[in-house]
This record gives C-alpha cells, sequence and structure tokens, in this order.
C-alpha cells in the first residue's frame, strides 16, 4: 500500500491534472505548451518581465537569442492606424502607411450582415499582416448606455447579442490572417467622462445578461486571443487589477488563456495588477520604461518574495501561446498580408452601403431620378468634410476619402448641375481630452443660410448633409448634448421653406435629436462616418444604384431624458461614481418594458422595395430545457427593385418572478431577394438562452412557463406573435 504523504498527494494530482490536459487538448496543444515551457525555461527573469510591458508606444522587447522578436501591436477597429514615433505620439510621416478605411463599429452594427463583418476582419487582417502588425486593438464592444458616449461610433449597438454575433464573425476571420484579435474595453467602460477614474457600479444580473455576453463570445465562441481592461474603476477597483474580472470571470468562466492587457496608462499598480490576472502593461505614462510597474519594480517583487516567479511564468506563457497561434515564432509560414487591394476596396464600399438606414421616405422621393433631373442643391459642411483622420485612437491615414460632394459631381455632374453651399460652419475644435471644444457650437449663421436658401430655390430638389464631426464623436470625451450643433436646424427649416424637395442625410455615429426637423422633411437617411468610400456609398443609395439595407443598432429617443441613464439621473453620476440603477433595462428594453415611445426603435430602417413575411411558425409548441427552438418563415420581395430585408426574432417571458424585458433579440438574419422572389427561413434559438441571471443561486435560470417569440422588422414592427411553453 503506498502511504498517503504530501509529496504524493501532490504527484497524484499531477497525474490527474496530465490525464484532464490530455483530454482537454489536442496534441498540437500540448506541443505548443511543451514549447512555451522550454522557452521560459531558457529564460532570465529580466528576459521574462521585457515581455510583459511595453518598450515603447506600440512594441514590447525582444529576445533575440531565443527567436522572440518584438511585439507589435497597433491601433484598429476600423483600420490600420498609420506609423507612430517609437517613444511619443507624433506620426513618423511615413508614404507607405495609408490604409483601407472602414465605416466605424457602429456602422457595421447597422449592417446586421454577420458575412459582411467576416469580409471586414479578413481584410483588416491582411493589412495588418502586410503593416507587419501582430494585434490589432478592437473590436470595441461596449454596450452604448448613453447616447452621449463620445465612443459610441466606434462601438457596435445597445443589444449584447447583435454584438456578439458580429463580434464573432469578424474575430475568427481576422485572426486566420495570423493577427490577434483585441477586444476592448473589459468592462463597463459605457462613458468617456471621467473615465480613468470613475466607478462603475451595477447588479451582477447586469453584468452578466447585458455588459458581458460580448465579451464571453468573442472569448469562448470566436476563440479571441487578447483582451484590453478598461480605464474605469469597478466595483471600487481599477479594472486592471479587479480580481474578480481579471480571475474569477476571464480565467475561470471563461477559461480565457490569451494575454489580457492594460489600455494605455491603466495601470496603478505591480502586485495587484499581476495578482487580478493583468499580463501586459501598455502606455504608462512614465518616460523610464523600466520604472513601469511591470517592469523593475515586478522584478524587486519576485526577488523580495512578495510575488512569486511562477506568477511571471504564467503571463509569459500567455504571451508565447499567442505569439505561437498567431506564427510569430514560424514566421515562414506566417501571412504575408497585402494592403489596398481593389477588393479590400470594394468590402470598404459594401460595408458602407449596408450600412445606410433608411428613416424615412414620404412620397417616395427616393431613389431620386437622375435621367429627369436638371439640377440639384448640395449643401452642408458634411458634404465635403473628411472623417477617417478623427477620432482620436481610431483615426485612420486612408488610401483616400470620397466625400459626398465628390460622388456626386463624379457621378452626375457632367448631366446635373450641382450648386453647392456650405450652408453651416464647423465652430467646435478638439480640445485635449474634453468636451470643451463643443461649448457654444449653436451659432446660427444666417449668411450662409441665405447662401443655401438662394442655391436651394434654383435647384429641382435638395441634399443636406447635416450631423456630427469627430469633434463631438470622439474617443477621450463625452458630447454635451444630443442636439445638432452649428445651427443646422435653423438652416434645414430655412431650406425646407424655399424647397419642400429635401432630403437630410445625416453622418454621425451616435443618436441624435431629431424631433425638431424629422416632421419638416420628406426624407430623412443615417449615413454614419462611412470610410474611404463614404461619398460613393451614400449617394449610390440616393440614387437607387443600391437599395438602403441598414437597420438601426441602437434606439434614437425623441430627447434625451427618455434614454433610462438619464431618466434616472444616472449620469455621469456624482462624486466619481456612476450606479447603472436603469439594471437589465438598457436601450429598447426600457422603451419596450416602460412603454415609452422613441423617435426611432432598434432594428427600424427602410427600404425603397417592399417585403411580405408569412407562415412564420415554430416547430413545436412545447420544449424542454435542453432543446434548441426553430422558428420558420417565409420573406418575399414584394416590390420592383433588388433589396435585403433583415428578418428579426425577439423573445419574452409572459410571467416571471423577477423583472425581464417585454422581449430581447435572440436571432436575426438579412436576407437579399430579387422582385418577385421568396426565400424559406430558419431562424434557431436554444432554449437555454431563454435564461436569466439568477443572482440568488449565481446561476442561469429558465423558469417554466408561457414565452411569446416575435418576428419582427424592428423592436416596434412585430410581424408575428409565437406563444411557447417551456417545460
Amino acid at each position: 500500500m503506498v502511504p498517503i504523504t504530501p509529496d504524493n498527494m501532490r504527484l497524484g494530482y499531477i497525474v490527474l491534472f496530465s490525464l484532464f490536459f490530455q483530454a482537454s487538448f489536442s496534441q498540437s496543444d500540448l506541443m505548443t505548451e511543451k514549447r512555451i515551457q522550454k522557452l521560459i525555461q531558457k529564460m532570465t527573469l529580466e528576459e521574462k518581465v521585457g515581455l510583459l510591458h511595453g518598450n515603447s508606444k506600440f512594441y514590447t522587447s525582444e529576445i533575440k537569442r531565443l527567436g522572440i522578436p518584438e511585439w507589435a501591436l497597433s491601433d484598429g477597429p476600423h483600420g490600420v492606424r498609420a506609423e507612430m514615433n517609437r517613444h511619443d505620439w507624433k506620426y513618423t510621416g511615413q508614404t507607405n502607411d495609408s490604409a483601407t478605411c472602414f465605416p466605424p463599429g457602429t456602422a457595421m452594427a447597422a449592417s446586421w450582415n454577420v458575412e459582411l463583418a467576416k469580409q471586414r476582419g479578413l481584410v483588416l487582417g491582411e493589412e495588418a499582416r502586410y503593416r507587419k502588425k501582430d494585434v490589432l486593438l478592437g473590436p470595441g464592444i461596449n454596450i452604448i448606455r448613453s447616447p452621449l458616449c463620445g465612443r459610441n461610433f466606434e462601438y457596435l449597438s445597445e443589444d449584447p447579442f447583435l454584438i456578439s454575433q458580429l463580434s464573432i464573425s469578424y474575430i475568427k476571420a481576422l485572426q486566420t490572417k495570423d493577427v490577434a484579435a483585441c477586444v476592448k474595453h473589459f468592462v463597463a467602460n459605457n462613458q468617456e467622462e471621467n473615465r480613468f477614474v470613475v466607478d462603475v457600479n451595477m447588479s451582477e444580473r447586469a453584468l452578466r445578461e447585458i455588459y458581458l455576453p460580448g465579451f464571453k463570445s468573442s472569448i469562448v465562441d470566436a476563440g479571441a486571443l487578447t483582451i484590453m481592461g478598461a480605464y474605469n474603476k469597478f466595483r471600487g477597483e481599477y479594472c486592471t487589477e479587479n480580481n474578480y474580472l481579471g480571475r474569477n470571470i476571464l480565467r475561470n468562466d471563461f477559461n480565457f488563456n490569451g494575454v489580457y492587457m492594460s489600455d494605455w496608462d491603466a495601470v496603478h499598480s505591480t502586485e495587484k495588477a499581476a495578482l487580478a490576472g493583468l499580463d501586459l502593461e501598455m502606455g504608462t505614462e512614465k518616460e523610464n520604461y523600466n520604472d513601469w510597474y511591470f517592469a523593475d519594480p515586478l522584478i524587486k517583487a519576485v526577488q523580495e518574495g512578495r510575488l512569486k516567479e511562477s506568477l511571471v511564468n504564467e503571463k509569459v506563457a500567455n504571451i508565447l501561446r499567442v505569439m505561437i497561434k498567431t506564427k510569430i515564432l514560424d514566421p515562414k509560414n506566417r501571412e504575408k498580408g497585402s494592403l489596398n487591394t481593389k477588393e479590400h476596396q470594394q468590402t470598404a464600399y459594401r460595408s458602407a452601403v449596408e450600412a445606410v438606414v433608411l428613416l424615412k421616405n414620404e412620397n417616395q422621393i427616393l431613389p431620386l431620378d437622375f435621367k429627369t433631373l436638371k439640377s440639384i442643391a448640395i449643401i452642408g459642411d458634411n458634404a465635403t468634410r473628411k472623417h477617417c483622420s478623427g477620432g482620436f485612437s481610431s483615426e485612420i491615414k486612408s488610401l483616400y476619402e470620397v466625400t459626398p460632394l465628390q460622388a456626386m459631381t463624379d457621378k452626375y455632374g457632367k448631366n446635373v448641375k450641382i450648386n453647392f453651399a456650405q450652408g453651416y460652419e464647423k465652430q467646435s475644435f478638439v480640445a485635449e481630452r474634453s468636451s470643451e471644444g463643443q461649448l457654444n457650437t449653436d451659432k446660427v449663421d444666417w449668411k450662409l443660410i441665405d447662401e443655401a436658401v438662394a442655391q436651394a430655390k434654383k435647384s429641382d430638389v435638395v441634399i443636406i448633409f447635416a450631423g456630427l464631426n469627430h469633434d463631438f464623436d470622439s474617443e477621450s470625451f463625452d458630447r454635451l448634448h444630443m442636439h445638432l450643433p452649428y445651427g443646422q436646424e435653423t438652416l434645414i427649416q430655412e431650406v425646407v421653406k424655399a424647397n419642400p424637395k429635401t432630403i437630410v442625410v445625416l453622418i454621425a455615429g451616435s443618436p441624435l435629436e431629431l424631433s425638431g426637423i424629422e416632421s419638416r422633411v420628406p426624407a430623412l437617411v443615417w449615413g454614419w462616418y462611412g470610410g474611404m468610400e463614404a461619398g460613393n456609398a451614400v449617394i449610390d443609395v440616393l440614387s437607387g444604384k443600391e437599395c438602403p439595407s441598414g437597420k438601426l443598432p441602437f434606439t434614437i429617443p425623441v430627447t434625451l431624458n427618455q434614454s433610462p441613464a438619464h431618466a434616472l439621473g444616472n449620469y455621469p453620476g456624482r462624486d466619481l461614481k456612476v450606479n447603472y440603477e436603469e439594471d437589465i433595462l438598457v436601450g429598447y428594453r426600457w422603451f419596450d418594458t416602460k412603454g415609452i415611445e422613441p423617435q426611432y426603435p432598434f432594428g427600424y430602417g427602410m427600404s425603397y422595395t417592399t417585403f411580405e413575411i408569412t407562415n412564420a411558425a415554430t416547430d413545436k409548441k412545447e420544449y424542454r430545457q435542453e432543446d434548441e427552438i426553430t422558428v420558420k418563415l417565409t420573406i418575399k420581395n414584394s416590390g420592383k427593385l433588388n433589396g435585403a430585408e433583415v428578418v428579426q426574432l425577439y423573445a419574452g417571458q409572459t410571467v416571471s418572478s423577477v423583472l425581464r424585458p417585454k422581449k430581447e433579440l435572440k436571432a436575426f438574419n438579412k436576407v437579399f431577394l430579387a422582385p418577385g422572389e421568396q426565400k424559406s427561413v430558419d431562424l434557431k434559438v436554444k432554449v437555454k438562452d431563454l435564461a436569466f441571471y439568477d443572482e440568488k443561486t449565481s446561476s442561469w435560470k429558465i423558469e417554466p412557463g408561457e414565452f411569446v417569440l416575435y418576428a419582427a422588422r424592428s423592436a416596434k414592427d412585430i410581424v408575428s406573435r409565437l406563444p411557447i411553453t417551456i417545460k
């Protein structure tokens, strides 16, 4: 009989772990782990620590003798950022670092097209590799909680399911090109106001149901290789040193074994951050890189016995694991990439086209018939303004950027008289990390308005390019209000008086207050920041060459105070603390459940053609908790133009022991149809995905009873109501 001793017990645990490890990992994974351990054994403590912090703005140190190159990171939520100096934030001024610029995150979400998100990932992966980048810092997937958040344009949606589906598709595609995605910002970076210090508090249920699903899907379903910790505090501790976030959730719940890195200058400690699971410190504002928290102070903490070297080894292993998975240590087998190909530009164009949302089209004024038009007035600063180079960390040095006026002139200038007027003047400016540049930007410039009215009077039709720019939609600060700045409402009102055939195209990345213009104009189009092909995309939609198919990825409220965070007085917080009192009722969940009528609902968007959705039915009436629900329906293009409709499926529980939203998005499908064509569509939902997070048991729970599935065109436009029973 073998005696039970501490050594024998340890040996037993090692054997059990080894058996589990072999059962859970493939042979290639086992070889990778062995390779990692061999490399770690050859490293000095100083070499290990050199991998755990930046040695410049976007690089980490190499270990030349072991064949470990420096790690190259790049900003890149919608394009690979231009080359920057190693040790400051100035651009190098190279002529070979122009990139393909895509529409930003909210526009990607507005397409509701997972295949298009995949194509975007492939393009950005190819361009990152061509530029010799190893990690692309994106996507940003924080929930759009407030219409004012300056980074809404980078993020995707107010809905975690829509975020998850698009992120999965994008991340998987990007990483096939041997580039690591970096999903950000973990977690609850939902405002830029006081972002470095604000302490976010929310219920565990809100965290699990609203703010975590995008991150979970990115890791568990897409296999994201890196995650970026947010600036803010969460329940009293900075995210980068929050053990609950870094250990309990990331490492234990999500089984994440990639690299958990900081946002730039988001680390505040050595020991707390190290113990909480952070692997890589970037961007700390200390001139000497050896003074960073994960540099000499980390070495000292190990030497003095305050931290174990095994903790450092764990972090090094995470970094090497990502390096191996992206073939950094096997460069001969690595993707070479390509830059600014015609195919890349076409994908950027499709991304911009499918994002455009038609909000209003009275008397079918759109599409415009350029065969009969003799003159057209193009009005507005956004008709000529370029946007790719704004927004701070998301700014792109685009190979080119087509403006709406340029596209209109190129496509129709020979046959149609184009009358341009600026209409309004940009009065804002970018103030360092502050929204102060937005102050006093409501001056009405009557000289410019009179010029615009004169052009409108002598034109058959008017298009006003209104909205925002990156003085408003930007990292580092939030918007001060939801209004159209620069006296644009007055401009629109006066132009409409002069020419009722006035179309307004809104260029913006987050909700605007539209009640002052919506009833005055016959047509309203949301054009987003359209990337390098912005002008071509929006003009092709206005002309009918392309049929609009975008759907809103967020709710547009009538006024700011309709939005939950503002209705409850919980933005931007008090005493540097913000409580998410609205809990799970974010976005359309709030409007639906409270019976509040928004300006435009989540998921809304019109088309130039018409669609009939019929025969919606579930495959059964009763389901067990391990089942999958299939909703079958038929969709037909009953109009005269090629088009696409997004079929949306929501679910709600009739009676519950806890507050639940009236309905939540659970499936969607973008369907492309020729005139007269019809298709059968299957929408699938796992019964387990109808659960809520039960705080009493710290687990997901499904209460038996009646649920209702809603086949819909938007959160408001319900086509069919399908009751089912969960046993």
